[in-house]
């Protein structure tokens, strides 16, 4: 008996200890093998819609927490609201999306993809060197070396560069270092393809493994495989690439770019085709696409799938399999009939008439399409699993396209069809806003790309969700000045915000004080009895000295008399801290205005105030003879411009003044003592996309100039006609298009000139002039 039981004990220890070394084998397997983080589908929830996202984690540790813009509070009105599932949860692949490489083991793309991004854990905590940036965020592009040859877009990618105020030629004062060598087309099959990139980087003095460094790429990778391959280490280099894959990206270090064409304008204002009056969402098409198809290899499964939801009538998807040397000898059934229908439609008469186009991946995970369709007003559905979207750490793409799975391919036009006509509406708009404000031009995608590193860099000073979203952007929106939304004039209406009650007169004076009864005493008297007016600040820019101050009138509110040590015309619309108030009344020495004039001036601007609301007004035209902008002075039925010397403003205008126009400029206007109205004309114009607004007409006004009788007065010199219209072309050059609008507008008290008892009129001295 005691010999059965040492047997089931030795029995029993025996199992126990094949169970323990199985399990040692077990463990020391999963020592060997990389983790990844299991895929997440998530539904997220708000204002009881929802919104279904994938998430791919391929063993990358989490980046140290990061400043991510901020959602706006709830009680933000929201454009649109975020689009409904169309699975229930049972029915979603849990694989995520993978990248098919017909030609390349997985072995080999791994290999690959480890020599390009050797430091995939970059994060700017840890590859960035912000010591360099204590003086400001500068950027120093490298010089040519004797030979180098640049393509004709990376051209445009350093001049945007070299024009923008971030630029220095001081390499030791740059926070950011641009690569003078072109690696944009990395496809080693094409004519742009720049030999030995690793040598001559790595040659750089202040190389420094990449570190500070961000390098542009808009091809990686070559037939057959198109992997990200760029033929050189980018070390701890920043990267901006088109068409990036979630799963080589680094999130807050690298930048996705957009696709754009050789052709893609350097500046200006390429419009897009969604009027602002336009309202009617519907459109004759639904859903439209007309592109290449390719029969076999990587891009290949989505666009041979087209035929099975194309219909023919409101759902145009052509492909043609017509393109490359060899497509004969691979074209299947369905070539020539697909080449046939191909013909039959023009593809800018089909995005400007369809609702939504289909942007699907072709051979890179970007497409021209997507471009196209935010130009047209058509909303992307885009079809690219693993695409890190364009600027997607700032931009909220879901309310401007619908985002889909090419596995669900089926699925997209009862997705299209059950998006009402308002969501509609409101992604098409803002499709227009995110192209003007980001994507029209070279300029703008390099600015943006800038600007988004600034804020990395600066992250105590950097925008949030509302200022990158929203009209005017982000571009024109300067973290330096607020981080709060509620201080820019842009965002008073979304906000629910009321414009200030006060105001700061600002009076740029030129000549001497000579009496108590020069302009400028009578014009100080007159101001300061508004009962909406804070403070009269005098910027004294005369050569002579300054006045003691018996020599000032007296003044119910405070009087501040601020010396200019330049003394130059651009510094009138210098950002003083002693103006608090939001509004600013910009005012000439020589200007004649009664106190009923200020005081409705500014109830018209506490309704608009991102604009310039004032008096004098001023038109600009074509001139088809010269081929050039043309300035006129002229009473018409029309008018483009309010002057600076009698109107009121926000006075975050001064700051975008001083920060945003480039130098150049600035010294030109200081160098004619001329145009610096003008200019802030063409600056808040090109901010806001409308037109100043002038208020009671004063026909006096001109004449009362004209007449002063100073021998300084602008008005008088022969030439000063002259230098306004060098002005206008000059000023439109730096924009790239001329932001000016129109406008035959004028707003007038109640009852002005109308046939009643003066007593009635609140503003009657209005009509005494």
């Amino acid at each position: 008996m005691q010999a059965k039981k040492r047997y089931l004990l030795v029995s029993v220890v025996a199992g126990l200890l094949f169970l323990i070394y199985l399990w040692g084998l077990q463990i020391g397997e999963f020592q060997q093998q990389p983790y990844h983080y299991p895929q997440i589908h998530q539904y997220h929830q708000q204002d009881n819609q929802y919104y279904y996202y994938q998430r791919q984690d391929v063993y990358q540790p989490q980046p140290l927490p990061q400043r991510l813009p901020s959602r706006p509070a709830r009680h933000w009105p929201e454009l649109i609201e975020l689009l409904e599932p169309y699975l229930e949860g049972g029915e979603q692949e849990e694989d995520s999306p993978q990248l098919h490489h017909q030609h390349t083991s997985p072995h080999e793309r791994r290999a690959i993809r480890d020599n390009i991004y050797k430091n995939k854990r970059c994060r700017m905590e840890t590859c960035f060197d912000f010591s360099r940036c204590q003086s400001g965020f500068r950027i120093y592009i490298y010089p040519l070396q004797r030979g180098d040859e640049i393509s004709e877009t990376y051209q445009k990618i350093l001049s945007s560069i070299r024009e923008s105020r971030f630029h220095t030629t001081d390499p030791s004062r740059a926070c950011l270092f641009i690569l003078a060598v072109d690696t944009l087309d990395r496809d080693q099959l094409s004519a742009q393809y720049v030999q030995n990139v690793r040598s001559r980087i790595h040659s750089l003095p202040t190389w420094n493994d990449g570190r500070n460094h961000l390098i542009f790429n808009l091809y990686s990778g070559t037939w057959p495989d198109y992997t990200e391959d760029l033929g050189f280490e980018v070390g701890q280099s920043m990267l901006a690439k088109a068409s990036a894959d979630v799963g080589s990206f680094r999130p807050n270090f690298d930048i996705s770019i957009p696709l754009f064409s050789k052709d893609h304008p350097l500046k200006g204002r390429s419009t897009g085709f969604l009027a602002l009056n336009d309202a009617s969402p519907s459109r004759k098409y639904q859903l439209v696409f007309k592109g290449k198809r390719y029969l076999t290899g990587i891009g290949s499964e989505t666009r041979n799938a087209l035929y099975h939801i194309h219909n023919g009538e409101d759902i145009i998807l052509l492909t043609t399999c017509k393109h490359g040397k060899d497509w004969e000898k691979h074209k299947d059934s369905r070539c020539d009939r697909d080449n046939e229908d191909y013909s039959k439609f023009d593809y800018q008469e089909l995005l400007h008439n369809s609702s939504f186009c289909l942007v699907p991946r072709g051979r890179r995970l970007g497409s021209f399409r997507f471009l196209e369709a935010l130009q047209a007003a058509c909303i992307p559905v885009i079809l690219s699993n693993g695409w890190e979207l364009p600027f997607s750490e700032v931009i909220d793409w879901r309310k401007a396209a619908i985002i889909g799975d090419e596995r669900l391919l089926l699925q997209v036009p009862s997705i299209t069809r059950s998006v009402g006509r308002d969501r509609i509406l409101a992604l098409r708009q803002q499709t227009q806003f995110l192209w003007d404000a980001y994507f029209s031009s070279v300029a703008k995608i390099v600015l943006t790309t800038l600007e988004i590193i600034q804020d990395r860099v600066e992250s105590h000073v950097s925008r949030n969700h509302l200022l990158w979203n929203f009209l005017p952007g982000g571009l024109f929106a300067f973290p330096q000045y607020s981080t709060d939304p509620a201080q820019f004039p842009f965002y008073y209406a979304t906000l629910g915000k009321s414009a200030s009650q006060q105001f700061t007169a600002v009076i740029h004076t030129l000549t001497p004080l000579q009496s108590q009864i020069s302009p400028v005493v009578k014009l100080i008297i007159a101001v300061a009895k508004s009962k909406f007016c804070a403070q009269v600040v005098v910027l004294w820019n005369c050569d002579k000295p300054l006045p003691p101050r018996n020599k000032w009138p007296s003044t119910s509110v405070p009087l501040t008399v601020i010396e200019g040590q330049t003394k130059t015309m651009s510094s009138r619309f210098f950002p003083h801290d002693i103006i608090t108030t939001d509004a600013v009344l910009s005012l000439d020495e020589d200007s004649v205005l009664s106190t009923n004039e200020v005081d409705f001036a500014f109830i018209v601007w506490q309704s608009f105030p991102e604009r310039i609301v004032g008096y004098p007004a001023r038109s600009h035209y074509w001139d088809s003879s010269r081929s050039r902008w043309g300035y006129t002075s002229k009473w018409t039925n029309d008018y483009s411009m309010v002057l600076t010397g009698a109107a009121f403003y926000h006075r975050y205008y001064h700051y975008l003044f001083t920060h945003y126009i480039p130098a150049s400029l600035l010294t030109m206007v200081d160098h004619m003592a001329n145009c610096e109205d003008i200019l802030m004309n063409f600056l808040v114009s090109a901010v806001t996309k409308q037109p100043p607004i002038k208020v009671t007409q004063k026909k006096q006004y001109k004449e009362t100039m004209m007449g002063q009788g100073s021998k300084a007065s602008r008005w008088a010199d022969p030439d000063h006609f002259a230098q306004r219209q060098t002005c206008m072309n000059a000023f439109s050059r730096w924009l790239g298009f001329m932001p000016l609008v129109h406008s035959q507008m004028r707003l007038d008290p109640v009852l002005f000139r109308d046939q009643v008892s003066i007593l009635r009129k609140k503003y009657r001295d209005i009509e005494r002039l």
